[in-house]
């Protein structure tokens, strides 16, 4: 039986759990009837009766200081000491030539300060009272004899005296002189500084100091009377009254220099009512008080898996916006090959830790502003599939520009554009993924526990089934739903690409969405409420906000809409109902990309896992052969990339799109001319589409102007 004791502690009662022997006050067989014999009783130390409880009670305090807690920190600390020495270096060493004029300055009032008070000495003056007391005597009595010669004698003892204190003291200026001249140069600057250094110290004054106040700026300063009064403005904490205060939080740990930035980890008083949530809904206020932006302030609850409560916050305040750095280069881009099991490199958070999320059993959702760096962002999750031989890529880019063009490279179906064939061919790509998911589905319920223990995918049945990973790419999405104006179709769409988000992670398919801001319209709830891991860019405001990462978040902490125009590539990560960062992501360029595309392709081919487009893809290949595909060539195949035929006006109007600075100012003739020159030799100049005649291309006539077409057998 379990008994809630309280005892003393420092003068409070405390709870504690104590396990004695039971004591019950109806005979045991009545009320447990089923219970056996009684068992033994276990002793605790800390009962009421043990007089060494006290004394062998260990207490909940850190052994190491705030500092040196963890390794991270005592890292963090390291290089902040480093970074203030360095500093201090650069502080003083610049004002080494003010200190030596200054020095000099010193050294000479010293000299001075040294010469009046040697002065007595050297002239004497301890013979001097004797002379004066005996010319004094002398006037008064001048026919004294006696004092006559006392006087003159004491007047000859006061000069020989002057002359071997004068004589000694010039002989010791000479001879230091002297030995200073003939002494080496290291010598010498030891010797100089012997003198001038106490002559400096003699010459200051009460308020003379020699070096200037090198103290680092400190753009935030924190200690806990700033944290309690900032709490207590944001109504966290109760005032007092009267020259009382009020209650206060207790500081676990700090406030620290941490990095570039202060950590504290602080516990609200009991009986405010407040909670860590409140703390965390009150970021704003906060950042306010504490003088910063509320980008500076990164809160988290402390769980009590990290030995936390309800009421412990865990705070880090920036000395400025730590988002502002220079991108760090993403690792994958010098990688030969990655696997999708391990988490992918993502990004840094504000204190320099490395983010890695992991991707296997997940869907990401990634959502913002234009031109955030969305776009990028999300391929950094693509392009750690392109180093895995074992990941097969759907792409579909509803804006069809140069984002994902070489995607063709390597992906089994590639969907570019938002016109009704690409539209028609996505539609039949969700078809192909439904039909494939539901084919693996099929494997794994027939596969022994032995292989397949989970009902899940595993590294073996990866390859022994050729079953790879399936990564479903689909940028631009709102582009879609415009474009589809047809709400059953529009349905149809979302409740396909629903499903894969749902159940294809078991299946081995991880779905990789990105919008801009999602509303009802344009992201459906029914799509966006199942996905696992969301990111965003900056937002207009907490209400987008949530509609990327998810309703509530913002009050928790996450939310995108304090991120400014200048944090390209910065997003609001969330990974789980209560796990979430503001991260700044490496930075994978679209050449770097490209390059993986290719390397992609290279591993794949090794590996016998080139499929589907990507297999067929008559502009890659001959490229492979050595042979240099026009761009207008490549670009038109792109633009025809779903369609047999089409018009010349279409043809154009996607060309643009494609590339605007290229193709903006094309006409009609001006193409034809270009195709021509690249080898095109057109079957007809006239196509029928949908039983209406105009002037157009045969694709197949373009391909036939690529050197080398033949698939590989």
């Amino acid at each position: 039986m379990t008994e809630i004791l309280e005892r003393p502690v420092n003068g409070h009662a405390l709870p504690t759990v104590s396990l004695l022997k039971p004591r019950y006050t109806v005979p045991h067989d009545q009320v447990f009837p089923a219970i056996p014999e009684e068992l033994p009783a276990v002793e605790a130390v800390d009962r009421e009766d043990n007089p060494l409880a006290d004394w062998l009670s260990v207490p909940d305090v850190p052994v190491l200081p705030a500092w040196a807690r963890t390794p991270a920190l005592l890292k963090a600390n390291t290089k902040a000491l480093g970074r203030l020495c360095w500093w201090h270096t650069r502080f003083h060493g610049i004002r080494v030539p003010k200190y030596a004029v200054k020095t000099v300055w010193l050294a000479s009032r010293g000299f001075y300060r040294a010469t009046v008070g040697l002065w007595p000495t050297l002239s004497a003056q301890d013979h001097t009272a004797a002379v004066k007391a005996l010319r004094a005597q002398t006037k008064a009595k001048p026919e004294d004899v006696d004092l006559a010669t006392r006087l003159q004698m004491a007047h000859a003892a006061r000069t020989k005296t002057r002359r071997w204190r004068f004589g000694a003291a010039a002989t010791g200026v000479a001879a230091a002189a002297l030995g200073l001249y003939l002494a080496p140069p290291l010598l010498q600057t030891g010797m100089a500084g012997a003198i001038v250094t106490p002559l400096a110290y003699l010459g200051r004054g009460e308020h003379t100091q020699l070096l200037d106040h090198g103290a680092p700026p400190l753009r935030v300063d924190m200690n806990a009377q700033q944290l309690n009064d900032a709490l207590r403005a944001a109504g966290l904490l109760k005032s007092g009254r009267g020259d009382d205060e009020g209650p206060k939080v207790t500081c676990v740990m700090g406030p620290v220099r941490d990095g570039r930035g202060w950590a504290v980890v602080f516990d609200l008083p009991k009986g405010g009512g407040k909670t860590a949530a409140d703390v965390l809904a009150k970021r704003t206020t906060l950042a306010a008080e504490l003088g910063v932006d509320e980008i500076q302030v990164v809160m988290s609850r402390v769980r009590a898996a990290q030995g936390g409560n309800a009421s412990r916050v865990s705070m880090w305040v920036a000395d400025d916006d730590p988002y502002l750095a220079d991108p760090v280069p993403s690792p994958l881009a010098k990688l030969e090959r990655f696997s999708i099991w391990d988490p992918i490199p993502f990004g840094h958070d504000a204190r320099g830790n490395r983010i890695a999320v992991p991707v296997v059993w997940q869907s990401m959702f990634f959502g913002g502003l234009p031109r955030r760096g969305k776009t990028f962002t999300q391929r950094l999750m693509t392009a750690a599939g392109l180093l895995d031989p074992f990941v097969r890529h759907y792409v579909a880019d509803f804006k069809g520009g140069q984002d994902w063009m070489q995607m063709r490279q390597v992906a089994h179906r590639l969907v570019l554009g938002a016109e009704d064939d690409a539209i028609a061919a996505f539609k039949a790509m969700l078809t192909e993924l439904l039909t494939e998911m539901e084919r693996r589905f099929a494997i794994l319920r027939e596969l022994p526990t032995s292989i397949c223990p989970e009902g899940k995918l595993t590294p073996e049945i990866v390859t022994r089934y050729n079953m790879p990973f399936v990564f479903v790419t689909v940028d631009e999405l709102q582009e879609c739903f415009i474009a589809v104006s047809d709400e059953k179709e529009r349905k149809a769409i979302i409740d396909d690409m629903a499903r894969i988000a749902r159940r294809g992670p078991a299946a081995g398919f991880v779905s990789n969405y990105a919008s801009q801001r999602p509303d009802a319209e344009s992201v459906p709830t029914k799509l966006r409420e199942i996905i696992t891991i969301r990111a965003c860019t900056q937002v207009t405001d907490q209400t987008s906000s949530d509609m990327v990462l998810g309703k509530g978040k913002a009050s928790m902490g996450a939310d995108a809409s304090v991120l400014s125009e200048d944090h390209k590539g910065v997003v609001v990560l969330v990974t789980g109902p209560a796990s979430f960062a503001t991260v700044k992501n490496d930075l994978l360029t679209t050449a770097e990309f490209n390059a993986l595309c290719a390397k992609g392709r290279a591993l794949r081919q090794a590996c016998g896992q080139l499929t589907g487009e990507a297999a067929g893809d008559v502009v890659t290949q001959a490229a492979e052969h050595g042979h240099r595909i026009p761009a207008v060539i490549s670009d038109v195949l792109e633009a025809m990339r779903h369609a047999p035929r089409m018009f010349t006006r279409d043809l154009l109007a996607r060309l643009v799109n494609l590339d605007e600075d290229t193709y903006g100012d094309w006409d009609a003739e001006k193409l034809a001319k270009e195709l021509e020159a690249a080898g095109v030799k057109r079957s007809s100049k006239q196509v029928k589409i949908d039983g209406t005649n105009g002037a157009g291309y045969q694709r197949r006539d373009i391909e036939g102007a690529v050197p080398f077409t033949e698939q590989p057998g």
